[in-house]
């Protein structure tokens, strides 16, 4: 683990976004982190609602934004997500990301 990221336990679930929204400090600074439902649901099933999907998966999740903070890969406001989200998404966001 790459200690200057760091994921503080302070996830949120957005209801009108339909995603989790997730904090991460990278060298001192907080960014925001962002996974739909859908890929929460695509993933792991649809059993639980998609937060606890989160909370219960976060170790990995956070792996996998680990290595997208490292690469630069935000949108034009510094969110991230991941690519496979980001690609199934048609928003401008969504494609801001995709284009990195």
């Amino acid at each position: 683990m790459n200690q200057s990221i760091q994921f503080p336990d302070r996830e949120e679930w957005d209801e009108v976004g339909n995603k989790v929204v997730f904090p991460a400090m990278v060298n001192g600074l907080l960014v925001e982190c962002m996974i739909s439902a859908d890929e929460l649901i695509e993933r792991y099933g649809t059993a639980h609602h998609p937060l606890a999907l989160f909370r219960q998966y976060r170790w990995d999740l956070e792996e996998e934004f680990e290595t997208i903070i490292l690469s630069g890969h935000d949108d034009k406001f510094g969110h991230y997500f991941l690519v496979s989200d980001c690609v199934a998404k048609d928003d401008c966001v969504a494609k801001d990301c995709a284009a990195k």
